[in-house]
């Protein structure tokens, strides 16, 4: 895919996100590989439903800033993804509700926060990650994603946001939906004694479209 093709791909498919409530407001940051290693990222304090292709913040192969407007301050997060996941070439950070609001509830397993209520958020996001709490911009968020030594295409921040990686901006944009829709349904289930998939289904679904499940 030519560049400016991959700059209108990210904002429209941004825009669509935006546009389906699924982040609010100059909330959100979206990135992706270069046909030449380098990155793609939208700009700090833009909405994810006006972004423009041409001032998306522009990295070189070697990490500079080469062009465009200055990146998100989620920077050191979607960084950490590229770096320690050879499959990553796009990056999405939300706002999204549901998946925060479940983020809040006790209930959450830290190693696998989403319940198996489908096969889809298992194919995929394999399983999530539940992380604490940083302020917005911390690097920190960035040493914790790195930590998990790539093993994860998707964490989620406590009281923030998820993240996902992808083969590419459709792909990652496809997974964090899920990942909203699954703690849509947690939510929703909340309280009930709600048929899970069992152990057996989890693994026949892991092994015939072969998950990344540790």
């Amino acid at each position: 895919m030519s560049e400016v093709a991959l700059r209108e791909q990210i904002c429209s498919l941004a825009a669509s996100l935006y546009s389906r409530g699924l982040t609010g407001g100059n909330t959100g940051n979206i990135s992706a590989r270069t046909s030449d290693g380098g990155l793609l990222v939208s700009p700090t304090g833009t909405s994810f439903g006006s972004l423009d292709p041409s001032r998306l913040a522009r990295f070189s192969a070697d990490g500079q800033h080469i062009d465009g407007d200055k990146p998100t301050k989620e920077m050191p997060l979607h960084s950490a993804f590229y770096d320690t996941r050879s499959t990553a070439a796009a990056v999405v950070h939300l706002h999204s509700c549901h998946a925060v609001a479940w983020s809040l509830m006790p209930e959450p397993d830290e190693d696998n926060f989403l319940p198996a209520f489908t096969p889809y958020s298992i194919m995929k996001l394999g399983k999530v990650k539940l992380l604490p709490f940083y302020r917005p911009g911390d690097p920190a968020m960035g040493d914790a994603v790195r930590g998990l030594a790539g093993k994860r295409a998707a964490v989620m921040l406590a009281n923030h946001g998820p993240v996902v990686a992808g083969k590419d901006v459709e792909a990652a944009c496809f997974a964090i939906e899920e990942l909203e829709e699954t703690a849509r349904l947690a939510m929703l289930m909340r309280g009930y004694d709600a048929n899970t998939l069992t152990p057996e289904q989890i693994r026949e679904v892991v092994t015939e479209f072969n998950v990344e499940w540790d």
